[in-house]
């Protein structure tokens, strides 16, 4: 069975994937609410919501999201470098109790040089992968129902604890394409993300990444991270991926590509390599669009078809042991419809996701 995700666009959201973040359509409560009963109402287990300085934070939006639902889960992305494992494992810990157990954790390790510096973070690399295994196993320790004391080469604690076990105890989401990452995702976390790439390329990664869980007596789960343009027919659909291509200016592509080419990121290369800047090579495998990486940071590929042909690089991609996918769409709010009343029910007849529930979101009034 597929868990089926989406994203909740906090820095902003908009139909011009070259908009600044924020320029069409704020990330109010009220949008972001309507996303959030959006996905429930359509079957979406969970939403992603992402971190950096271009997005609101992200446990703080979720929050305000938990009273106009009732069974969608909120995957909460944050940074170990900018608090303590034992204050996350609280926070974690308060927030499943305060939502219902309805909290994932997506620990974010990487990022660009510019944005750690925003922060304050001046660790390379290989410290803040070697600091990030130590405070997942604070964070598991804490949340273990009995003190928890720890010491290591960045973190020493003594008897760690929250006040009560979460229930359940959140899965932890993880993603990172450099061998630090794979190492860090081997040793410690539940479910390792990668962006969309070709099969093959998918494949190579769960297998090597498996094996090095398997060596640490671990096994553990395998997700993806895919735009989407799903439509009735393969024509329409593509035709919004040509109108996508038609609004990015050779400028623009040409800026990315110097970034791209600059990038630290293992991930991010992997994405630019997919293409190379080429607009003759940008789908990379049946309705697999590398389009949106010319000119955007993070995943860059999109599933681009009619909704069987959709549903069929689902299936697909599953078979080579993804079990979660976060899927995404510009705008967030109409994409997620076209998905999940086009695209969803088909892999619900496959018997690849639940039967939808049925019950009205809940709405709170605060008048």
């Amino acid at each position: 069975m597929i868990e089926m995700n989406w994203f909740m666009p906090t820095g902003g959201d908009s139909r011009d994937v070259l908009a600044d973040a924020g320029t069409s359509r704020a990330p109010s409560v009220a949008y972001l609410s309507q996303i959030a009963q959006a996905c429930e109402q359509l079957g979406f287990d969970a939403v992603l919501t992402p971190c950096g300085t271009g997005c609101e934070d992200a446990w703080i939006s979720t929050a305000a999201l938990l009273a106009v639902t009732e069974r969608l889960k909120f995957l909460v992305a944050f940074r170990p470098a900018l608090l303590t494992p034992t204050l996350a494992a609280q926070m974690a810990s308060t927030y499943q109790r305060v939502s219902n157990g309805r909290l994932l954790v997506n620990i974010v390790t990487g990022a660009e040089q510019t944005e750690l510096a925003r922060f304050g973070i001046t660790e390379d690399k290989a410290t803040r992968y070697a600091r990030t295994a130590e405070f997942v196993k604070i964070m598991r320790g804490a949340w273990s129902g009995r003190p928890f004391t720890f010491t290591g080469d960045f973190f020493e604690v003594t008897d760690a604890t929250t006040r009560d076990v979460p229930d359940p105890v959140p899965p932890i989401y993880f993603g990172g394409a450099s061998e630090e990452a794979e190492n860090v995702a081997a040793e410690t976390v539940d479910l390792y993300l990668a962006w969309g790439e070709t099969p093959d390329a998918i494949r190579e990664r769960i297998e090597r990444v498996r094996a090095k869980a398997g060596a640490f007596g671990r096994t553990m789960r395998f997700g993806v991270r895919f735009h989407v343009i799903a439509r009735k027919t393969s024509e329409e659909a593509w035709a919004v991926a040509d109108s996508i291509l038609a609004s990015m200016s050779p400028e623009s592509i040409a800026a990315a590509r110097e970034d791209f080419l600059r990038t630290q990121s293992v991930g991010q290369r992997r994405q630019f390599d997919l293409h190379g800047g080429d607009l003759s090579k940008l789908e990379i495998h049946p309705n697999v669009w590398a389009g949106i990486g010319l000119v955007r940071g993070g995943v860059g590929t999109a599933l681009v078809g009619s909704y069987e042909e959709v549903a069929d690089r689902i299936e697909e991609y599953h078979a080579l042991g993804n079990d979660a996918f976060i899927m995404s769409g510009y705008p967030h709010l109409e994409e997620a419809y076209w998905f999940g009343e086009g695209v969803m029910p088909i892999l619900r007849r496959r018997g690849l996701l639940p039967e939808l529930q049925s019950g009205p979101t809940k709405v709170f009034s605060f008048r």
